[in-house]
Order: structure tokens, then sequence, then C-alpha cells
């Protein structure tokens, strides 16, 4: 209804996964590429968990178009599986005749079949939907799924997505033996206020919207609480207020049409009334002053009572003077007495005590040169930015690579190639040698990236300025760069991902 108003092309918030609305905010973008990583890297089972409405689904089927040719998606959407049916989804995908209907022969056909494509340079890679709600024993089928491999490599990568309840069940005895198995755990993390700004703005350019921001700040931080960081009730909560602006006949989207939308949504909890606060604060404020009455009218204590405590309160002995060890702040701010010394007596000991406190001790005071050593060397390390990997080879092709980004073209291309851990950059500096042996050295680059707050460095191979000359190009690339599974990667995504 609203699409000529705001000139869109498309509806943007639509609750379907639209694989060209991807938001690669709020860790999505680093999750995927570390997705990609594992499954082309044989990494074996990978978990992915999120709250409902946070995304998995959408990332799902954005990892199937991500991966290489070279991989085949088997999708199961349906969680209910049994423990034979599971086996026949994966062989009806992968379009095979299984010959028997015995798990174990099953098996043994299904890997025979695996080892086939293996040898043809195919991988096979099973992505599991809901997978928290399938039942144990088709979990098991998955653990033995998982064993399917040659003597150095696995024939099946397998990667479940389920709800936060999916962690709850492999927590279980019965189901230590799968967790065992998991390398990798990625978490989709809720949005943010600036996540959903940020998200809402790119779907709307994405459906073809070119003026300024349509949603105000204030609207977009009434919709953020009402979301609680999902993307689905996000895509709920803007699909409803463009739709009261177009009804109000106005272009900007306010706080107004996002209290309307949120007072719309199924999700939305209306506000306890004042009415009800002012009653409740009554009740306690009743129950504090009926404690405090109780309290006044107790009898007072005996004459006896009051006497001996008078005496014990004379004889005790007067504080001791402040530790002229201890540093100047704490003695002052801190002043020590005596837990039997008389009420009365109180303020004066303390401000005696506090009189008497030395001045700081030079040994203790911190040294201000070290100070301004340490802020000095924190200044130089982040000046310096990323750290260069400890190869050989590495180290040259990253430090070229650094200049590159820094005085290079501002927009372009490269063909994205190997990633490894920093642990492993053993692994790195053999390739990058193979590598040189059919390509310049010079054409390689090696930047730094953060993947879930690990170190990883990613090798990519040339410049490309136009996107439809990089296809051409990779079905050209010698062997070596061909068998890394390569891929697109724009020069603006790997300078803000070369950090330390």
């Amino acid at each position: 209804m609203y699409l000529g108003h705001f000139g869109l092309n498309e509806p943007p918030f639509r609750i379907t996964p639209h694989t060209e609305f991807f938001f690669d905010g709020a860790n999505r973008g680093p999750t995927l590429e570390a997705l990609v990583y594992a499954i082309t890297h044989d990494e074996g089972i990978v978990k992915v968990t999120g709250e409902v409405g946070s995304g998995k689904t959408m990332l799902c089927r954005v990892l199937m178009e991500r991966l290489p040719d070279s991989v085949e998606t088997v999708y199961l959407a349906n969680p209910s599986l049994s423990r034979d049916e599971i086996l026949h989804s994966i062989a009806d995908e992968l379009h095979l005749q299984l010959a028997s209907d015995r798990s174990s022969r099953l098996l043994r056909d299904l890997q025979e079949q695996l080892i086939a494509r293996y040898a043809a340079g195919r991988r096979v890679v099973v992505l599991i939907d809901e997978a928290h709600a399938m039942p144990k024993d088709t979990l098991e089928e998955v653990r033995l799924l998982s064993n399917l491999e040659t003597d150095r490599h696995k024939l099946l990568q397998i990667v479940l997505f389920g709800q936060p309840e999916l962690n709850e069940l492999l927590g279980g005895m019965d189901m230590r033996q799968l967790k065992e198995r998991i390398t990798h755990s990625f978490r989709l993390e809720p949005f943010v206020t600036g996540d959903v700004e940020s998200y809402i703005d790119f779907r709307m350019r994405a459906a073809g919207y070119r003026g300024p921001k349509v949603f105000t700040p204030r609207a977009v931080r009434r919709i953020a609480a009402a979301a609680q960081g999902l993307t689905r009730r996000v895509n709920i909560l803007a699909d409803k207020s463009l739709l009261a602006a177009f009804a109000g006949g106005t272009h900007a989207v306010t706080e107004k049409e996002a209290r309307a939308a949120i007072r719309d949504s199924d999700f939305h909890q209306p506000r306890v009334s004042r009415k009800w606060w002012l009653a409740a604060a009554l009740v306690v404020l009743g129950l504090a002053l009926g404690a405090a009455g109780e309290h006044l009218m107790q009898p007072p204590s005996p004459p006896v009572v009051r006497a001996a405590a008078t005496a014990a309160a004379a004889a005790a002995p007067a504080p001791a003077a402040a530790s002229s060890s201890l540093p100047a702040p704490l003695s002052t701010a801190l002043p020590t007495a005596s837990p039997t010394a008389s009420p009365t007596a109180a303020p004066a000991q303390i401000g005696s005590a506090a009189n008497s406190v030395p001045a700081a001790q030079p040994a203790i005071a911190p040294d201000p040169a070290n100070v301004t050593g340490a802020a000095n060397a924190a200044e130089t390390q982040q000046a310096a930015g990323p750290q260069p990997p400890a190869g050989k080879v590495s180290r040259r092709v990253f430090e070229a690579t650094q200049a590159w980004l820094k005085s290079g073209p501002e927009d372009g291309y490269s063909i994205q190639l190997l990633t490894v851990k920093a642990e492993d950059i053993a692994n790195m500096e053999r390739f990058l040698t193979r590598a040189s042996n059919q390509v310049p050295l010079e054409e390689l680059h090696l930047y730094s990236v953060k993947i879930n707050g690990g170190q990883y460095y990613r090798a990519t191979y040339g410049y490309f300025p136009d996107r439809q000359k990089i296809a051409p190009a990779i079905k050209e690339l010698p062997g070596v760069l061909a068998a890394q599974a390569p891929y697109v990667r724009s020069l603006a995504r790997m300078r803000s991902q070369n950090r330390q």
C-alpha cells in the first residue's frame, strides 16, 4: 500500500527470508564468513544458536548461496524426522538411490556415495534448521553421520541451527558424545539501538528508497526497545510504522507512528497504569509506617540495662591512631574507630584520626614516568595497526598489502582465497610459497581479520575494478588457488576487517 508513497520498488520489511536483504551487522557478517571457512576446511559439526526471530533461517539461506559451486547443500527444515527418515532425506536431496532399508546398510551405502563425490572434488554439507526440536534418536544419528570420513577428511559437514534450547539439550549426559564433536559454536547477538537504525536504513535502500532517512532517532529507539533486538520484530514494527505514516499522509516515521505500531503488535506488553503504581506505593508506605509505629510503641529498656551499657562505653579504650603506613587517600577516606566506642565520642575521634594522617608516601604513589611510558606504548601499539604474521613470506606479503590498502584504489574487488588462524600461520606460509610458483607474489594480498574474537589472516589474489570481470578470472585460476574455494571480496570490506 505504501510503496509508491515512499518510492520503494518492493516491501522492505518482509518477514520471509529474502537473501538480497541480508544485513551483515551485529556479528551476522563475521558469522557467515566463519561458517564458509568451517565448511570448506573440514571443521566437523558446527552449531549456530539464536532466539526466535533473530535471523537464523536468513543466515542459513545466505550461507547456501555463498558456498562455492563445489559444495552440495542439503537443507533439512523438518526437525521431526526419525533416524531412518533423515538418511532417506539426505539421499533424496543428493539424488542418491539407497539399496537397503536397514540403518546400518543405509549408512554404508551413503558413505560409498559420498566417497565417490569426494573423489570427484565435491563436498557435501547438511544444514539442519530447528535442530532444538529434533528427537534425541535423530540427533544420535547425526552424530553417526559425522563419523563418515576417509582416513584424512570428513565426507559430510553438518551445521545445526537452533534456539538456545539446543544448548540445554546438548548439555545432557546422553548427548555428550555429540557435543564433543561440535568444533565451532556461534550465537546470533540481538541488535542494539545502533544496529536497529543501520538495519532499517539498509532494508529501506535495498528496497529502492533513495531519500533521507525516514525513521527519526526517537522512532528507532522506540522500535529497538519494543523489538528487544530481534530482527523479525523490527520488521513487523517498521512495516506497521510505514503504514501508519502513509495513512497519516506524512513521509517521516516519528515516535507517534512507532508507538502506534507497537500498540498494534501482539508482542506489545502494555504498561501498568499509574493508578496501580500509586496503590502499590501506598501499600508499601503503609507497611513501613506500621512497622515503625510498632517499634516506637515498644517499652524502653530497663534502667539497669542502660546503666550497664553506659559503664561499658565509658570503660572502652580510646581508638588507636590511624596507621601511617596506609596511603593518604585510603586513611583519609576510611578512618578506623573502635567498635565499642561511645556514639557521642565518635565525631571527635574521627576528626583527630583524619588530622593525624601523614602525607602520601612516595614509594606508594605511581611513578609519572611509568604512567607516561605505558600511555606512549599503548598509543604506539594502537598506531602501529594490525600485527604482521610470523612467517617470512607471509610478513612480506602482509606489509605490502598494508601499504596497498592505505594508498591503493578506493573501490574494487579481489578474489578471496585462504583463511587461517594466527596459530596456523605455517599453513599460510606454505600456501603463499606454492602460489608464488604459479602467480606473481606481488599479486597476492594478506591482511588481518577478527572472527568471533579470534585472530585470523586472510589471503586474496589480484585487483579487479569491475565485479563482472571476477567470474571469468576465478574460472581461470591455477590449481593451487582454485582449490581454496575462491569467491569475491571487496576492497572496502578488506579495509574494514583489517584490524588486530
